[in-house]
């Protein structure tokens, strides 16, 4: 990925947690839930932190910001959704702080819910996959899979997989 132009689009630097997370997997899907947004059609960062920042700007002319965002400059930008479910995976960027210093925040999409989540992206990541994050939401993915099976499908696999 060409992280000086996608940083360039997003008017801001990226995570290294981040970045490594996508250098090493690329663009895809964890265990058919959790979709990493990169630059792959639907799953375009830019393009989704675009729609997203549009979308809840309607919705918070008559619903509160969650907690966080009331701070003035502070923004959320989509890095992962669920498959299915209309939920975003959100980092909390507040003025002056160091994108690796950012946290992860979650909404059900469909709902007033917002969780908060005192880590980055790929720490949060790792905890849902083994099931020691403390979520309303993902469980069914440690109690259904063990954590030596989850699996990580690319894009272009899962592209493949619908074409046949």
């Amino acid at each position: 990925m060409e992280w000086a132009q996608a940083e360039s689009d997003l008017g801001t630097a990226l995570p290294a947690d981040y970045k490594q997370l996508v250098e090493t997997y690329g663009e895809g899907i964890f265990d058919e839930t959790i979709w990493l947004l990169t630059a792959y059609h639907d799953c375009d960062l830019h393009a989704q932190t675009t729609e997203r920042e549009e979308i809840l700007a309607d919705l918070w002319e008559f619903e509160d910001k969650p907690a966080g965002l009331q701070e003035a400059g502070a923004r959320i930008l989509p890095w992962a959704f669920e498959e299915g479910t209309g939920a975003f995976l959100y980092w909390l960027a507040r003025p002056g702080q160091s994108p690796d210093d950012w946290i992860v925040l979650y909404n059900e999409g469909r709902g007033p819910l917002w969780e908060h989540h005192d880590m980055g992206c790929l720490a949060f990541l790792v905890s849902v996959l083994t099931g020691t994050v403390q979520t309303e939401y993902f469980s069914h993915l440690y109690e259904v899979l063990k954590p030596t099976e989850h699996r990580f499908a690319t894009a272009d696999q899962i592209l493949e997989a619908t074409e046949q």
